[in-house]
């Protein structure tokens, strides 16, 4: 499948490599772009009319401090926001989280005991007993 058709299949906003920064900080595996591209393709199948993109972010809350969030959003601030692409997913990143997510990786498994994304953060000290927070 061409990078246009699949865009467009996608909702993927067309001009996406014009805002692309080349180096993406953190990996996100094949799998889980395949995932991200269902899901997108899901939404697009649903009505929705805009462009939407992996939004991987840091927050506070957690008993450790810090969670990672994933999302799908159709808002892009280029001033706020860095652009990247992997496995033809664009994904947005918020400059204060990039701090926070260089070297991670975000996989998605699908086997018996376990089904979703998972997020390795070698940079994290330490985590919370049920997995979903971390301290830097």
């Amino acid at each position: 499948m061409s990078t246009m058709t699949e865009q467009a299949t996608l909702g993927i906003k067309s001009d996406c490599a014009t805002t692309t920064t080349p180096t993406m900080p953190m990996t996100l595996t094949e799998k889980a772009a395949g995932e991200v591209k269902k899901i997108i393709a899901d939404q697009v199948a649903a009505g929705e009319t805009r462009p939407l993109h992996l939004r991987m972010r840091v927050v506070g809350g957690g008993c450790s401090g810090f969670q990672h969030k994933l999302d799908l959003d159709p808002e892009v601030n280029l001033k706020l926001d860095e652009v990247f692409e992997q496995h033809g997913v664009p994904v947005v990143i918020d400059k204060r989280s990039l701090l926070y997510l260089t070297g991670v990786t975000v996989d998605f498994h699908d086997d018996l005991n376990r089904r979703g994304f998972s997020i390795n953060n070698p940079s994290a000290k330490g985590t919370c007993g049920c997995g979903s927070s971390f301290s830097m």
